[in-house]
């Protein structure tokens, strides 16, 4: 069990938290598979160039994380007061949603499931040093 009081151990809990800016997207219609084919292109990557990659990438989860990379970029510029050149993408993940479970007919009155796939995809930036 924790030491000390409810209070003091969720004032340490919020003193570790993490002030890097970032953008997170919940219940994006991509499965997590497909989206960690684009994420795993732009990691570690400069921001701008990361967005030139989302630009040319011909994968439907490169333009939903294009839009999540220049948010993050402008959550850096306007809240934490950042230059926007000097950013790169730290981490960059998605992890598993909700699933929407639909049916097809088949053959002789079956019924097979599909599962359509949900993920949170999360992108979170820092300055190079």
């Amino acid at each position: 069990m924790a030491k000390g009081h409810r209070s003091q151990i969720k004032r340490e809990r919020n003193s570790k938290k993490d002030t890097r800016p970032s953008a997170k997207l919940s219940y994006a219609r991509i499965p997590i598979q497909k989206a960690c084919f684009v994420l795993d292109a732009i990691r570690g990557k400069g921001v701008n160039e990361a967005i030139a990659i989302l630009t040319y990438n011909p994968r439907y989860a490169s333009g939903v994380i294009k839009k999540l990379v220049e948010s993050a970029k402008a959550n850096a510029e306007n809240n934490n007061g950042m230059n926007g050149d000097s950013l790169y993408i730290a981490e960059c993940y998605a992890s598993q949603g909700p699933m929407m479970k639909r049916i097809q007919p088949r053959a002789q009155g079956r019924a097979y499931r599909i599962l359509k796939r949900m993920s949170h995809i999360t992108v979170v930036l820092d300055e190079k040093n």
